[in-house]
């Protein structure tokens, strides 16, 4: 990012990032200027003046470490996305090839499905040696499970999913040099790691993703509204003349929103779902919570952690 020919990032200058259009105790009058340059250094002294005077509401712009962590992090996102969808795809050829692993095997890239998979791209045809290659634990006799593997594989069906195997073998690979890169990062902040992945639903796989979005230290937002606000998932209010418009919740950062929807869910799930019995008046109430996270569940559960995280990080 550039400004005036002089790079941001080299830290030449203090540079705030505001709202413009912010409006004035006592707006002046301005004529219209033919030339935008007037227009623009009108503004620009109008900002700096109201900057000196501590009157801006200055945005959240993360300095050059944590610019890193986020990319990591979100890197991590994507590959976590690329697996899921070669997943996908790797089910839609096995369709192909008239074999329903994915009806008896509940994870097909876990241990016993893997091994099944790489038989299968090797050239074994056999569904009864293919069978004896699956878990212990699998939930289904071994009829079913050679019923499941019996189909019509092609040569170019089985070299199509030993590429897959290859790719996701790389992704495999990446993710883990990934989870080390980001757990080297995050050691001079261990303990707010640990703090927040004691924070209900979320882990220590959570935890460096919100540092990487929000921080180390949360104190950068004045309160938890302020945080609830900046994420995204607070209702909007757009009112003219008294006059409610919209509600619609402001766009956010939703890689942070994606982490906190993810926790909202598992903290309700774990809070309600599983210390209550089937049909007590708790469970209903987590079932109208799950159903509606973003109105519910995930708005009060952000204000909780974004409170509990503003306390524990404020430490050194």
């Amino acid at each position: 990012m550039k400004i005036a020919g002089i790079d941001v990032h080299k830290k030449v200058l203090m540079v705030v990032v505001v709202d413009a259009s912010t409006p004035e105790e006592k707006p002046e009058r301005r004529r219209f200027a033919t030339l935008p340059s007037e227009l623009h250094l009108k503004d620009a002294e109008r900002l700096v003046r109201r900057l000196i005077a501590n009157e801006l509401i200055l945005s959240f712009v993360p300095d050059g470490e944590q610019r890193i962590w986020r990319s990591m992090a979100r890197m991590k996102l994507q590959l976590t996305r690329d697996r899921v969808r070669l997943q996908n795809q790797m089910e839609c050829l096995l369709e192909e090839m008239r074999i329903r692993l994915s009806i008896v095997v509940s994870h097909l890239l876990g241990a016993g499905g893997l091994r099944i998979l790489r038989a299968l791209a090797q050239g074994e045809t056999d569904p009864k040696q293919l069978a004896q290659l699956g878990d212990e634990r699998l939930q289904c006799t071994e009829e079913q499970l050679v019923d499941a593997l019996t189909g019509r594989a092609q040569p170019m069906h089985r070299a199509m999913l030993g590429l897959q195997l290859e790719r996701l073998q790389l992704i495999d690979t990446q993710i883990a040099k990934l989870n080390s890169m980001i757990a080297q990062a995050m050691k001079p902040h261990q303990e707010a790691v640990i703090r927040l992945a004691e924070v209900p639903g979320l882990g220590v796989d959570s935890a460096p993703q919100v540092i990487a979005e929000v921080g180390a230290q949360a104190s950068r937002f004045p309160a938890a509204a302020a945080l609830t606000s900046w994420v995204g998932t607070c209702p909007g209010k757009d009112e003219s003349a008294e006059e409610n418009h919209s509600s619609r919740s402001a766009k956010g950062n939703k890689y942070l929103r994606r982490v906190l929807n993810q926790a909202a869910h598992a903290a309700v799930t774990v809070w309600f779902g599983r210390s209550c019995t089937r049909g007590c008046d708790l469970s209903s109430k987590a079932a109208n919570l799950i159903l509606r996270p973003r109105r519910n569940a995930l708005r009060c559960w952000l204000e909780r952690f974004a409170s509990l995280a503003t306390k524990s990080q404020s430490h050194p």
